[in-house]
């Protein structure tokens, strides 16, 4: 996202321009928020950089707005907080208008197992059961803030709202729930998960086609808009 980006607003501004993005989602990531700044002397009103960026950006890739915004902001730095969102179908059939957009479980799942193995997580931990191998983190140590569970009749949201989150954390921690769910593993596997700090006695990393990146969360007097999290052709999911 972010060379196509910087491509498209060189093309713009005739000239490169360099970015900052709020965080890095894996390949088949959505990001509803994704938040990039940029330092410039080119002056410009903030409608023409949002139509005039958009003319040369592909057509899965849209700037929804643009502020200026004042010296102390860093779209990554200054953030509070990172919240995402995984969308699952349970369902005896795989997806079919919403492939690439949910994840899949066909087996049954218990919400309620769910809803207690996510209290286990909230707060701040050692997600090291969680974290790739392959992750550049400084430290597995994260405060999870809230996990909200809800389904409406075969949709399922996740909603994670953390300081932030380690390199395929998410995905992980989904394999974990789905293991939960489906009566594999009991809601307390989680804490054993969580004390083992172990990747290799976790769940299977989970598909990235349900995972949307919300956005980051920043101090009030920065302006930023937050994300609309209205999915209309996934149905009803506040």
């Amino acid at each position: 996202m972010q060379d196509a980006l910087e491509a498209a607003l060189a093309k713009f501004a005739v000239g490169p321009i360099a970015t900052v993005c709020a965080g890095r989602t894996d390949t088949g990531v959505h990001g509803l928020n994704q938040v990039v700044h940029l330092d410039t002397d080119i002056v410009r009103e903030p409608f023409s950089w949002v139509r005039g960026t958009n003319r040369y950006l592909p057509d899965d890739i849209a700037v929804q707005w643009c502020v200026p915004v004042g010296p102390d902001f860093h779209a990554r730095n200054a953030a509070r907080s990172r919240r995402y969102r995984y969308l699952l179908l349970e369902s005896p059939v795989r997806p079919s208008l919403e492939a690439g957009l949910v994840g899949w479980v066909f087996r049954p799942m218990d919400i309620d197992a769910i809803r207690q193995a996510a209290g286990h997580l909230v707060g701040e931990h050692d997600f090291s059961s969680f974290r790739s191998a392959d992750c550049q983190a400084p430290s597995p140590v994260k405060t999870m803030y809230d996990i909200t569970v809800q389904r409406h009749g075969s949709l399922w949201c996740f909603d994670f709202h953390g300081s932030a989150f380690l390199h395929h954390m998410i995905r992980n921690l989904m394999g974990a729930f789905m293991a939960i769910g489906s009566g594999r593993r009991p809601p307390d596997w989680m804490v054993e998960l969580l004390a083992a700090r172990d990747r290799r006695l976790a769940a299977p990393t989970f598909s990235a086609d349900g995972l949307y990146f919300v956005g980051p969360q920043y101090d009030e007097h920065h302006g930023i808009p937050s994300a609309d999290l209205h999915l209309p052709w996934l149905g009803t999911c506040p």
